[in-house]
């Protein structure tokens, strides 16, 4: 075994936007995206996105419902949730305020890791809600940061009452999801 330590480069968001094809950056370490998702994660993306729209809309919340769109979250960390929601307007290229809310929609390919590691980067950098929607369970996780800026699971009914964006609360209508 060489005593030699092994390189392991450090990226900044600089590097990132010089790269082609789809990559996240986390710490810097460069992760590839995975190849786009089948149907039935588009439909449920599809689904989420019109059901969260609406919750804004209803609510009459200025926020702006953002779909696969990077978020840099640091010099050396760059995110792409599936869903994002920002309090005011869209930004006109990435996201560089943290979200009022994240969903990601898992996939065999992306299960571990947006249960793991990004939830821990989403409560690190304070996203007041992570919303997990499992396709093969059909079952949507609510996860709140509490006052200790932990996250905490919320039990829910429908619709899920979500409150972003100073005095904007949102009403999600799940069972519409997985219909």
């Amino acid at each position: 075994m060489s005593s030699a330590p092994r390189y392991q480069p450090h990226y900044t968001v600089d590097d990132y936007q010089l790269w082609e094809g789809d990559w996240e950056l986390w710490d810097g370490t460069a992760v590839a995206m995975t190849p786009s998702p089948f149907g039935r994660h588009g439909i449920l993306l599809s689904r989420i996105t019109t059901a969260l729209s609406n919750a804004v809309d209803a609510a009459a919340c200025a926020a702006s419902v953002i779909l696969e769109v990077d978020w840099i979250v640091h010099s050396d960390t760059v995110l792409r949730p599936d869903l994002s929601i920002v309090c005011g307007d869209a930004p006109e290229r990435h996201i560089e305020t943290t979200p009022a809310l994240v969903v990601e929609v898992l996939s065999e390919s992306t299960r571990q890791r947006d249960q793991t590691y990004k939830k821990d980067l989403y409560q690190q950098n304070g996203v007041s809600w992570y919303l997990i929607v499992d396709p093969d369970k059909q079952v949507l996780q609510a996860f709140r940061l509490d006052d200790s800026g932990k996250y905490q699971e919320v039990a829910h009914t429908d619709p899920l009452n979500v409150d972003i964006c100073d005095s904007c609360r949102l009403a999600v209508k799940v069972a519409r999801l997985f219909e």
